[in-house]
């Protein structure tokens, strides 16, 4: 396994730097981001639960709206132009948090945040990996979508050191500083150092779809009952990893855990999501994303149930560790599937549709977990209900993509 990325990092380190670096910055659109300044937007505005839940709901919704309509683009516009249209999205954004002082203003920031950082720069990232390469796919994706858990290691603790030397509001200029002044020109620099495709270096790409079906449209998705079989659990772990991280507030206090706990489960959580992301990758060239999708809901699955079912300090990192692992089997799967079952022609138009409704479904869990919690539900029963879930999903699955 190592050696197949040794050799594709020597044969096309700058396109999967690139990819790297790009989904690393998305991180600042990240629920796992934006969660740490949860507690204190909701102070300074004196925003409930279910308030804060709803406005950031409202934000991710019309971001995955956006997002369907124009992440398309990536198929039409020169790529450096594309990568400096959200380079530049994103650093308005995180000058908007900086000067946020309403809850208008704090949903424009937030559907900035989401659509620019969520949003684009994954899906730019993963769309050119998904066209950029062929028999190296998986690997590929799996290197840039290793971007998100080498965010959630390092991030959350320079964070806290950054709000504790400069506030957290403050901290979003550093944000908006690192965007404009290290992030664009470097991705412009890799861009230029890249060389040809590894599609282009081969002749062909390497056709992993079972059917052998034209390069899709996507209307040939939206007519795919397959697509739709699979879709609840492509779905679920973004979904239910939102929502707990958005309310994370209630769910530390339910079950006894600090903060500081939280913050060093994300190193576990971190590391876990990366190492499941590399595995995945490699089990991706050699047996396709469509015969590992069925696998795909099982680690989320236990981590729920079993948070869902034990007290003590210690869960937090079995729970960490099977959210991890779940979210880096669901990153390389869902981007490497769509480039294997309906092609490369289509695969922005595409990847847009799936990350709105990605994105959309994201929007719903911080907005339902807050009505739930002032509904009066334990934590426990949170979690057991998104295991339910998780489930029913995996059922499902099960008649979607077998080969």
């Amino acid at each position: 396994m190592i050696r197949g990325y040794v050799d594709v990092l020597r044969s096309y380190w700058p396109m999967l730097v690139f990819g790297l670096l790009t989904v690393f910055f998305g991180n600042f659109g990240q629920s796992f981001f934006i969660s740490w300044f949860g507690a204190p937007i909701q102070e300074k505005l004196g925003l409930s639960a279910s308030a804060y839940g709803s406005a950031y709901s409202v934000a991710t919704l019309v971001s995955g709206l956006t997002i369907m309509a124009i992440g398309g683009l990536v198929d039409k516009l020169a790529l450096r132009l594309f990568v400096t249209l959200i380079a530049l999205g994103l650093f308005t954004a995180s000058l908007l948090m900086w000067q946020m002082n309403s809850l208008f203003s704090l949903v424009i920031a937030l559907f900035m945040l989401r659509f620019f950082g969520q949003g684009l720069m994954p899906h730019t990232a993963m769309t050119v990996m998904g066209r950029y390469f062929s028999v190296n796919r998986g690997k590929s994706i799996s290197i840039a979508g290793n971007g998100v858990p080498l965010g959630e290691m390092i991030l959350p603790s320079l964070l806290v050191l950054i709000i504790a030397l400069v506030g957290w509001q403050n901290s979003w200029l550093v944000v908006a500083i690192v965007i404009i002044g290290v992030y664009l020109p470097t991705a412009h620099w890799l861009l230029h150092r890249a060389g040809p495709s590894e599609v282009e270096r081969l002749g062909m790409e390497k056709r992993l779809r079972p059917d052998d079906v034209p390069d899709g449209s996507r209307r040939t998705v939206l007519r795919d009952k397959r697509f739709w079989l699979a879709l609840p659990l492509l779905l679920a772990p973004g979904f239910i990893v939102t929502g707990i991280f958005i309310q994370q507030a209630f769910i530390l206090s339910e079950k006894g855990w600090s903060t500081g706990l939280f913050a060093t489960s994300f190193i576990v959580y971190g590391g876990v999501h990366w190492v499941a992301s590399l595995i995945t990758g490699t089990l991706v060239d050699r047996f396709s994303a469509a015969r590992l999708l069925v696998f795909l809901g099982v680690p989320l699955f236990a981590g729920l149930a079993f948070a869902g079912t034990f007290e003590g300090i210690w869960v937090v990192f079995i729970m960490m560790t099977m959210l991890g692992t779940g979210i880096g089997m669901t990153g390389t799967i869902m981007n490497a599937l769509w480039a294997e079952i309906y092609g490369t022609t289509h695969l922005g138009a595409i990847r847009s549709l799936v990350t709105a409704l990605g994105v959309m479904s994201t929007a719903a869990s911080p907005a339902l977990f807050g009505l739930m919690i002032d509904a009066g539900i334990s934590a426990s029963a949170l979690l057991w209900t998104m295991a339910a879930y998780v489930l029913v999903g995996l059922i499902l699955a099960r008649q979607s993509f077998r080969v």
